[in-house]
């Protein structure tokens, strides 16, 4: 049997999701007639002290929408060097909505006020127009780190004392919801806008949420028309966002205890020079000098344990719902055994 540690999305829909997609009432999403789509967009709206949702296909259209709804062409987005929107989305910033970046370097993806105030351009013709502030939680390239809840309130404040939206990647906020403990509603109006992705730590098949005010909505329904994102009889893939709410976020504690023990161990490896901190799921190893990531990837991989190589020396493991403890047993086994 393989073991896939690659990624939290390669999870499959569980029976009881099944279950709840099979039963789902539909109906056509485009004209904003999906019963099971308006119910989710509607409770998540509610649970993160927003007025509206929007379903989207995946975390990368719902980030991309939120961005082109909030910049105009030639505007500047600041956001993290390690950030999905500026490494993983295909440079689709520029290409979306005609805007440029300016990134910050900063610990673990985080945020700062200060260093929101020093990025911001002055408001001279010379300079491109600040439009957005981007952060996201958790951050993959930072080893799944959870954003500090003061840094998060003071760039909030910061952002709206100076007129700029605050987007939140929230791809994995599911994750830094469940170690933090934190008051959904609290948590969510610290921004404008948030995507929420359904199909890593949740365990859907697809989907994520956009959240915001109706008139940011309004935009974003025309925005994600343009994109192609619009679908139709979507419910069953809602149904399956409403199961994983109810039923798969408290489990996510066991994918940050299973990574922590993978961390651990690796941690003393005579392979591997340090280890980012474990916040959540997301395990990197920076290996010793002369270690290819490649080696790690192919001896696991001959043991049926499947990782990623995230850099030239760097592995990732990521911890989800199909990874149970004795699938834990046998990577650690194989961890001790890889020299």
């Amino acid at each position: 049997m393989t073991i896939d540690l690659r990624s939290d999305t390669v999870t499959r829909p569980t029976r009881g999701m099944l279950k709840a997609m099979m039963e789902a009432a539909t109906g056509d999403d485009v004209y904003g007639e999906d019963p099971t789509v308006n119910r989710l967009q509607d409770l998540l709206a509610e649970r993160f002290g927003h007025e509206a949702g929007l379903f989207c296909p995946s975390g990368t259209m719902a980030n991309q929408i939120a961005i082109n709804v909030h910049v105009s062409p030639g505007d500047e987005v600041i956001c993290h060097r390690l950030s999905h929107v500026y490494n993983y989305e295909g440079g689709g910033i520029a290409r979306n909505s005609g805007a440029s970046v300016r990134l910050v370097d900063t610990p673990l993806g985080t945020m700062p006020s200060d260093v929101i105030r020093a990025e911001v351009n002055p408001a001279d013709s010379h300079f491109a127009r600040t439009g957005l502030v981007c952060v996201e939680d958790t951050v993959n390239k930072g080893g799944g780190a959870v954003q500090d809840l003061k840094v998060l309130s003071e760039a909030s404040t910061t952002c709206r004392g100076m007129g700029m939206p605050f987007h939140l990647d929230g791809a994995r906020a599911w994750n830094a919801l469940r170690e933090t403990g934190e008051d959904w509603t609290r948590y969510g109006r610290m921004f404008d806008s948030i995507s929420l992705c359904l199909s890593k730590g949740m365990g859907t098949p697809a989907g994520s949420v956009l959240l915001g005010s109706k008139d940011f909505i309004a935009e974003a329904h025309r925005s994600r028309k343009v994109m192609g994102g619009g679908m139709r009889q979507v419910g069953i893939l809602a149904a399956a966002g409403l199961y994983a709410v109810e039923h798969h976020f408290d489990r996510l504690a066991e994918d940050h205890d299973r990574a922590r023990r993978i961390g651990a161990l690796l941690a003393g490896h005579d392979a591997v020079e340090r280890v980012a901190p474990v916040d959540t799921n997301i395990v990197i190893a920076q290996l010793v000098r002369g270690r290819q990531a490649s080696e790690c990837v192919e001896a696991l991989t001959e043991q049926g344990i499947l990782c990623s190589a995230f850099g030239p020396d760097r592995v990732r493991w990521v911890t989800h719902l199909d990874f149970d403890e004795e699938a834990l047993e046998q990577v650690l086994a194989a961890l001790r055994d890889w020299h």
